[in-house]
């Protein structure tokens, strides 16, 4: 039997069976976007799942980590954050990235 195991979504299973407070996906862009590569391409900040589930976005790309957010921030009531690696520290301080809440 084939499978395929999907990192992100691995990874907010794991936050969620450890309590995590926060989801932090680390990727090579500083957020999810809107129009990616066109002129009107706008970087999201804060947002809901539900701002998110209405993007049609690849599954080969930014898909898996917005649904993999989208779980944490609605099974546990906690923050989860998308943005580039460079950036962990502003994203843990709450400044950079895409970030999920309920």
């Amino acid at each position: 039997m084939e499978a395929v195991i999907d990192k992100d979504l691995a990874s907010a299973l794991l936050a969620r069976q450890l309590d995590a407070d926060l989801l932090v996906i680390a990727t090579d862009v500083d957020g999810v976007y809107t129009d990616w590569g066109t002129p009107e391409q706008t970087r999201l900040g804060l947002v809901t799942p539900g701002d998110l589930e209405r993007l049609d976005l690849p599954a080969g790309s930014m898909g898996p980590k917005v649904e993999a957010a989208c779980g944490f921030a609605r099974t546990t009531g906690n923050e989860a954050v998308i943005g580039s690696l460079v950036d962990i520290a502003k994203i843990v301080d709450g400044t950079a990235g895409t970030r999920v809440r309920p």
